[in-house]
């Protein structure tokens, strides 16, 4: 297929456009195969370079010959478009609506990106389960690494390597895959260095209603306890869900089979809750009534922020199980792919240091949601606005950021990262130049020969240039274990992505960069006050021999 079969107008003069923050320019619309664009001739105007997989939604309006086009971006921005003539007006609209929505992942624009910049690092390369491994090697000896999914014939929805239990072989793993949903046999999600104790992950067991038991699956998570320890199973489903998934082939782990095994139920809501949350949050904010009941009224209803208290409590009890009772714990849901995802890793945010530096934290989104089967094709293919209900859709991955973003407010000294990181993650999982977030898992971006054919996100993001932009300026290395406030009253509305394009951030960024150049001066300063105590001591010293006869 030609991108110029969909191009019913690929060119319009006298356009107007209407954005947030930007006064109205008028100049010429183009259309590309990827791109909306709109260029002015007006000096010190900024063009808009739009791409159609950011676009959520259109909407259009006419008076007289006058039509208008209001764009829903997947990043919460609307822009409006006036256009002269009514018949450009609709091959415009429909024309937008062909390329945003285009079915066949390799038509999109990380197929036919090309990097402006020059590339450093290989961002496919960055973060191999192997120089994962070696982390936890030094500590342990206990683990290995399996290359039992090489083909992806065990798991579809694995990467082909994985850690296991050094006294689990492969053949045992094959059984155990049998016997947990999608394949997903429990894994090695982190290890705690101070005490020994493990996060693993899998899908639900299949018991069904006739109690099925799989002995090597006993055998596999007994094999991560210490002696006379229990372990706990967070399973992120209700008692009430996990039970009916009995009746559907799924269950839940039996305690006469895992007599070591605690199994506390946590419910986190999926699906279609979450995308109705994320869609009623986003008209809440879009609402420019000003009546304090009524924003109060829908910020609730939206129950985003009940949302995010879930899943951080959650995460704070699996934390909590490892680094304060020293036991080792197994966490899954259904499919083992979203909120069981959530959790493992912001777990790992709370006790593991080196996932609050920015390249710890890119290799736990490498680890934890890319490798680890996350479906961000499926959850990221629409966003607050289109209105065709899919089953698939969710802001899974935007809550965790959210999450992170909580935490980092509470300990603004303690990531490397700031706000504008995650930002910026959740604008590349919904709409990207780099092929990091196509497709839904490992065996997917083989397939599409993703690491051939596109450029990684890693490679752009860890640039010298773009760091200074996602460093935090108040970060101070902290190794120690950080333990976030879930109360109602410790959560805010992240207004730096749901209230970015309803209020103006200048004096938010001038504050910031103010902030900026106090500590730089403070730096300075700190560094005159070391070379005049370096001068000092060597007087004193001058002094002392001089007297001494």
């Amino acid at each position: 297929m030609e991108f110029a079969e969909l191009i019913k107008t690929p060119r319009v003069d006298n356009v107007v456009l209407h954005r947030p923050f930007y006064p109205a320019v008028e100049g010429t619309l183009c259309l590309t195969g990827h791109h909306l664009i709109l260029s002015s001739r007006q000096d010190n105007t900024e063009e808009l370079w739009l791409l159609h997989s950011n676009i959520d939604a259109i909407d259009k309006r006419f008076v007289g010959s006058l039509g208008t086009i209001i764009i829903k971006c997947k990043d919460f921005r609307i822009i409006q478009l006036d256009i002269p003539g009514m018949e450009e007006c609709l091959n415009i609209a429909s024309s937008i609506e062909a390329l945003s929505t285009l079915d066949s992942i390799t038509l999109m624009y990380p197929f036919f990106y090309r990097p402006m910049f020059e590339v450093i690092e290989d961002g496919w390369h960055s973060f191999l389960p192997e120089q994962e491994f070696e982390l936890y090697s030094s500590a342990t000896s206990e683990w290995r690494l399996s290359y039992v999914n090489k083909e992806f014939a065990v798991c579809p929805s694995y990467p082909p390597i994985v850690i296991v239990p050094k006294c689990i072989d492969d053949e045992a793993l094959r059984k155990v895959a049998m016997f947990r949903h999608g394949g997903r046999f429990p894994v090695l999600s982190y290890y705690h260095k101070k005490n020994g104790t493990v996060i693993m992950r899998s899908g639900q067991p299949l018991t069904g209603t006739n109690g099925r038991r799989c002995k090597e699956d006993e055998k596999l998570i007994n094999a991560t306890l210490r002696a006379g320890k229990r372990g706990y199973i967070i399973d992120t489903r209700s008692l009430n869900v996990a039970q009916q998934a009995r009746a559907k082939g799924g269950g839940f782990e039996q305690e006469a089979h895992y007599p070591q095994w605690r199994r506390i139920h946590k419910s986190i809501e999926r699906y279609h809750v979450l995308q109705e949350s994320l869609i009623k949050l986003v008209e809440a904010c879009n609402d420019q009534t000003h009546n304090m009941d009524r924003w109060l009224g829908k910020l609730e209803a939206s129950n985003w922020l009940s949302h995010i208290k879930e899943i951080l409590t959650t995460a704070c009890l699996a934390a909590q199980c490892v680094d304060r009772e020293g036991a080792s714990i197994l966490v899954h849901g259904t499919e083992g792919t979203d909120s069981t995802l959530q959790v493992t890793s912001l777990a790992q945010i709370i006790l593991e240091p080196r996932s609050r530096t920015i390249r710890g934290f890119e290799a736990l989104v490498e680890r934890e949601w890319l490798q680890a089967g996350h479906p961000f094709q499926q959850r990221c293919a629409q966003s607050a606005y289109c209105s065709s209900k899919q089953k698939w859709e969710a802001p899974v991955f935007l809550l965790f950021l959210d999450c992170v973003w909580q935490i980092l407010r509470q300990f603004p000294c303690s990531f490397e990262f700031n706000e504008h990181f995650l930002i910026m993650l959740f604008e590349h999982a919904y709409a990207s130049q780099f092929g990091t977030f196509l497709g839904n898992n490992e065996s997917e971006r083989c397939k599409l020969k993703l690491p051939q054919k596109t450029m990684s996100l890693w490679s752009w993001v860890n640039r010298p240039s773009e760091l200074s932009r996602f460093t935090n300026p108040l970060f101070e290395a902290n190794n120690l274990v950080i333990w976030p406030s879930v109360a109602p009253q410790s959560l805010q509305l992240w207004e730096g992505t749901f209230l970015r394009w309803n209020r103006s951030s200048k004096y938010l960024d001038e504050a910031y960069e103010e902030m900026v150049n106090i500590i730089e001066y403070n730096k300075e300063l700190q560094a005159k006050v070391n070379v005049l105590r370096r001068q000092l001591a060597e007087l004193e010293t001058e002094d002392g021999l001089r007297e001494s006869p």
